[in-house]
Parts: structure tokens; sequence; C-alpha cells
């Protein structure tokens, strides 16, 4: 026996999240049918809004909204001009940004290059890393911070072969980090030790 079409496409919709198997899928499916109307249209509402109401930043790539473009980080003059960390996602500027030891400059990826699923590095925000690098002559350092699986290192070693001729520092996080692991969650400890404790390549 198979689910209505409506709860079929609403749990092939949750499917589509990171992370999110089946089972998980089908029991956030059934929570949006056990809520009141008003929270489900709320519910629908904030994510048709958030969609509307973001972007990314035409500077770094961080997402940002669309009536602030650049984004609050690449607008603060009190940041150090000198340093930019590259990350895959937004998720990691923040995880990185909490932790108070790092007040440099950012530059979200959005992506890893991955070859077996189609992703190169026109795929992600390379191009415009490289064009801001030759724009502000006074980044010395770029610190690279990627997770640390096959598609992270391969990543990181692309682009400390584009940077490093430019005379530019390039530096990558210590591995305090597991091989493999998800940089936006590790513990506040192991990725501060990570960041301050950068190598360079």
């Amino acid at each position: 026996m198979q689910y209505p079409n409506q709860i079929g496409q609403l749990i092939e919709s949750f499917s589509k999240l990171p992370g999110v198997g089946r089972k998980t899928a089908t029991r956030y499916a059934f929570h949006i049918l056990s809520m009141n109307d008003n929270d489900a249209s709320e519910f629908s509402q904030s994510i048709q809004e958030t969609k509307n109401a973001i972007t990314f930043c035409s500077v770094c790539g961080f997402i940002t909204s669309k009536d602030m473009d650049p984004c609050a980080i690449d607008r603060d003059q009190t940041r150090d001009q000198t340093k930019i960390f590259v990350v895959k996602d937004s998720q990691a500027v923040m995880s990185i940004d909490n932790l108070n030891d790092y007040r440099g400059l950012y530059h979200v990826l959005n992506g890893v290059i991955n070859p077996l699923a189609g992703i190169g590095p026109e795929n992600i925000n390379v191009t415009s890393l490289i064009n801001r690098l030759k724009q502000h002559p006074e980044v010395n350092e770029v610190i690279i911070g990627l997770d640390s699986s096959a598609e992270g290192e391969a990543t990181t070693l692309y682009l400390a072969r584009l940077i490093k001729p430019a005379g530019i520092k390039v530096s990558t996080l210590a591995r305090g980090l597991s091989v493999g692991s998800d940089l936006n969650y590790a513990d506040k400890l192991t990725l501060s030790r990570a960041v301050t404790g950068r190598t360079e390549l």
C-alpha cells in the first residue's frame, strides 16, 4: 500500500535534506500533518520568505540578506584585511567566527571539488577567490579550512597550487581534526586549536 501522492511528495522533499533518510523523512512528513493550520502555514511561509530574502555575498559568498550586499563581515573595516579564511559553506564561517580566535575575512566556496559528483573548480567560488586576491594585494595569508575528507584535501591542494605562486602564504588547519570529520560539527576546543595552530602548506 502506498501513501497518498501528496504525502509521498512531502517525504521525497524531506529526503533531499542532508543526513535525512527515508524513515526520518517520513517522520517529518507526518509531524507536518499533525501541526495545526497556523503552525503549518508559518512553517511554509518561513521557508519561502527565507528563500526570497537571502542571497550570497557578491564579495565572499557568505549568506546575507538581499538588502545587505556586501555582507556585514566584508563591511567591517575593523577586521584584519590581510587574511582570508577559505571555507566550504556559511555554517563553517559561523563555527569559526564564534570562537573569537580569528578576526580576518572569509571566502565561502559553497562546495568542494568532487569529480565523481561532476563538481569541478568552475562549479564553486574559486575564480572569485583568485580575482579577489588580485584586487587586494594587502592580503598576505590565505587560510584554507576545509573538511579533512578526500574532496576537502584535494580542493585544499588545488587552491594552494593556484595561490602560492603569487607569493601569498597559504596555511591549513592543524590536524587536531580527525580524518573525514565535518568542520561544522567539531567541538569548540578542537576547532580553536586547529585555527590557532594552523600550518603553512
